[in-house]
This record gives structure tokens, C-alpha cells and sequence, in this order.
């Protein structure tokens, strides 16, 4: 097969390693695991689609049960999700999200010290 769901996951796993920033394990089957709630919960449907059918393509009687048009159809989905994702925008609205947090911690500490300063009858 020279477009086999094997060599189609592999594309996916390199996919996820640039777009999502993971790294760790070998293959997609580990990379979509490791991968976990960075994938809306119809990716990793999908991503199980296809390594069941990963599964049954190794074994010859078995890779004659696959149905092949949910398989294409979950590797085009989460082919196009991956792809759709910038991995710079993704960084940068984890950065931004850090910095709000900390805006946040010094308002609340700010009212809590005016706060004491005011019951206590020093402002």
C-alpha cells in the first residue's frame, strides 16, 4: 500500500509534535494520548478511529474489514484541525493569559491591603 493509514498517522504524529508542541512518545497512537485535552473531544474520536484502524491494517485477513471511508474522513478532519493551528498564537495566548493572572493577583492583593488599611482607620 503505498498510501497506507500507517504512513497517514505518521504525517498526523509530526503534526501534532509541531502544532501542539509534544514531543514525547514515539508514534501517533502515543502522541494523541500524550496529546489528551489540547484536542477537542471529536479530534480524539477521530484520533481513536484511526488507530483502531491502525490496529486491524496490520493483520492481512483483518485490514479487508476496515471501513475505509470513516478513517479518510477522521485523517482529513484532524489533518485539518491540526494544520489550522499556529503554534506562535497558541504560545502567545498562553503568555497573555499568564501576565491577566497576575494582574488579577496584584488587584485583589492591592483591595485586600486597602481593604485592612481602611477598616483599621489608617486611610
Amino acid at each position: 500500500m503505498e498510501n497506507s493509514i500507517a504512513q497517514k498517522s505518521d504525517h498526523l504524529a509530526t503534526l501534532i509534535s509541531e502544532r501542539l508542541g509534544i514531543h514525547t512518545g514515539t508514534g501517533f497512537e502515543a502522541k494523541l494520548r500524550k496529546a489528551g485535552r489540547a484536542l477537542p473531544r471529536w479530534a480524539r474520536r477521530d484520533g481513536a478511529v484511526i488507530v483502531d484502524a491502525m490496529a486491524l491494517e496490520t493483520h492481512p485477513k483483518l485490514a479487508r474489514t476496515i471501513n475505509q471511508k470513516p478513517v479518510d474522513r477522521a485523517i482529513r478532519n484532524l489533518t485539518g484541525h491540526l494544520e489550522s493551528i499556529d503554534p506562535f498564537k497558541r504560545r502567545m495566548g498562553r503568555f497573555l493569559d499568564f501576565l491577566a493572572l497576575i494582574a488579577l493577583i496584584a488587584i485583589l492583593i492591592f483591595g485586600a491591603v486597602v481593604t485592612i488599611l481602611v477598616w483599621r482607620g489608617l486611610v
